[in-house]
């Protein structure tokens, strides 16, 4: 099924089951609570529930609208076509995705999104967010605002992703992104959103060697870990 017919299948919101968590999304900030089940109607928001592993959207297809997890995980995934795979991003409830896409309107996808758990996806036409509409509705240059901060804050995030990817070796990838994660935990102990095998697909490298960087890092005294979670030993890692 592609995209338009995925497109049709969307049902309207249940506004009531989501209206604090759309408070605290991003592109809602500064917007009350009150105004935004009106603001969801101008928008024409939908939504469309996913099983786990089921595709959200594939690579390839011309997009307009964007999507924001309301219940559940998902995942950015790029594969080359020696079927390499890539993890670009954890997608976590509240958290938007293919935004920049949907604005650029006939750029194809250059990844796929998934779904990891059964999760809701909301889907906003992007050319109703930063059009007015007829009825001038004054949310609209909020909307527009917050749209342009997201779209850099995800510009910043690409580049801290490409600090880690020029780092020569899998140790130094690994330093280079557990100390991000500390740095903005403010914090030593830590949980990172990947198990081994997702890591390794986020960092580009080789599980084995991975886990083989890991259990020396801790035989040194730098790190320790169990599973996801993660404590700083030392200072400076890098």
């Amino acid at each position: 099924m592609d995209y338009k017919d995925r497109m049709k299948e969307v049902i309207p919101m249940d506004i009531s089951s989501y209206i604090e968590l759309l408070t605290n999304i991003s592109l809602f900030e500064g917007i009350e609570q009150k105004d935004i089940g009106g603001m969801l109607g101008c928008l024409q928001a939908n939504k469309k529930n996913f099983l786990k592993n089921e595709t959200i959207l594939r690579a390839g297809e011309v997009i307009s609208h964007l999507g924001i997890i309301l219940s559940g995980r998902g995942q950015i995934i790029r594969e080359d076509i020696m079927g390499n795979r890539n993890i670009l991003s954890n997608l976590e409830v509240g958290d938007m995705f293919a935004e920049a896409f949907a604005c650029a309107g006939s750029q194809r996808l250059p990844f796929q999104v998934v779904a990891i758990t059964d999760c809701t996806v909301m889907f906003l036409d992007y050319r109703r967010i930063v059009t007015t509409c007829s009825s001038s509705c004054y949310f609209h240059t909020s909307l527009i605002h917050n749209m342009m901060k997201i779209l850099a804050v995800k510009n910043v995030l690409l580049t801290q992703k490409m600090e880690h990817m020029t780092k020569r070796s899998t140790r130094e990838k690994l330093l280079s992104y557990l100390s991000e994660q500390a740095a903005k935990s403010n914090s030593k102990i830590f949980s990172i959103p990947f198990n081994r095998q997702e890591l390794a697909d986020y960092l580009c490298v080789d599980r084995s060697a991975m886990s083989n960087e890991l259990s020396k890092l801790k035989d040194e005294g730098l790190i320790d870990y169990d599973r996801s979670d993660f404590r700083l030993l030392k200072e400076q890692l890098s």
